[in-house]
């Protein structure tokens, strides 16, 4: 697998990674950045993340055989019609947002002819850094990438992006789009709605000073990703709506369940639910 020439539009973590990930893979010849700061794409451009760039899209695609959307998910959507338009024929587009459905369904109504060349993707991998600074080469290995290739999707446009992220060492896997979403609301947008939710509610207590005082450990891993970026979050939640509600309504359930087994001083039901949890982790990350 090489690309000869690929452009990326919106050059941050995910973006910068990608490219600084397959330039040590050997696997690209010309990166070509477009954001919407220069000053970003001077700094990546200094960091060796591009070879060139630019601030307007239809440039930055003009000759690219593989274009990645690398923007948040609502400037994705925005941005489609532009990039579509200065496409290449047989130019393959991907991008990397946690939500399906809502890009599928703009690029499908923009695209035409050149739809099958559209390759929806997900990285599940990152950080609560952001901007190109925080990018690096090994992001990927050993992270599963999500594509969720379509009835009508070209098969060699799947096969090289596929190609693609395995060359950077990621694990490929291919799901449904609307399997994909609901699977996301739950494991990812969820997490990060209860972290942000629980910084928020001890920020808005009188005595937040003195509780922030005695966190600890388990506080700080839990609402790291708490840190990240609040725009793509604020992107996902109405990107990914219906799973996200259907998600906070199942949580909510479960909430209100053990808020009534502490009420009504439960002991055995309360015991055998921290029990089923641990026991569900545990198996998540087997002991050695």
């Amino acid at each position: 697998m090489f690309i000869d020439h690929l452009s990326i539009i919106g050059v941050g973590l995910i973006g910068g990674s990608l490219a600084r990930a397959l330039r040590k893979a050997g696997c690209v010849n010309r990166v070509t950045g477009c954001n919407q700061s220069v000053d970003t794409l001077k700094k990546a451009r200094a960091l060796a993340v591009i070879d060139d760039y630019t601030l307007a899209v239809n440039e930055a695609v003009a000759d690219a055989d593989v274009v990645v959307m690398a923007t948040p998910l609502i400037t994705t959507e925005k941005l489609l019609p532009q990039i579509v338009e200065s496409l290449k024929p047989g130019a393959i587009l991907t991008d990397v947002g946690s939500a399906k459905g809502s890009v599928v369904s703009v690029a499908r109504g923009v695209m035409g002819d050149k739809f099958p060349f559209f390759i929806p993707g997900h990285p599940i991998a990152g950080t609560e850094q952001s901007g190109v600074e925080a990018s690096f080469a090994t992001l990927f290995i050993d992270h599963r990438v999500i594509l969720t290739p379509l009835s009508d999707t070209n098969l060699e446009a799947l096969k090289l992006i596929t190609e693609m992220w395995q060359a950077v060492g990621a694990d490929v896997i291919n799901l449904d789009v609307e399997h994909h979403d609901e699977m996301l609301a739950a494991t990812s947008h969820l997490p990060h709605l209860l972290a942000y939710t629980l910084v928020d509610c001890l920020a808005d207590m009188q005595a937040r000073e003195e509780i922030f005082k005695y966190t600890a450990g388990g506080f700080a891993d839990f609402t790291r990703i708490a840190a990240s970026s609040p725009e793509m979050w604020h992107d996902i939640c109405f990107s990914n709506r219906l799973a996200i509600l259907n998600a906070l309504k199942n949580f909510a359930c479960h909430i209100n369940k053990i808020t009534h087994t502490i009420e009504n001083s439960d002991s055995e039901t309360l015991l055998a639910f921290f029990q089923r949890a641990k026991n569900a982790r545990d198996k998540l990350t087997p002991r050695t």
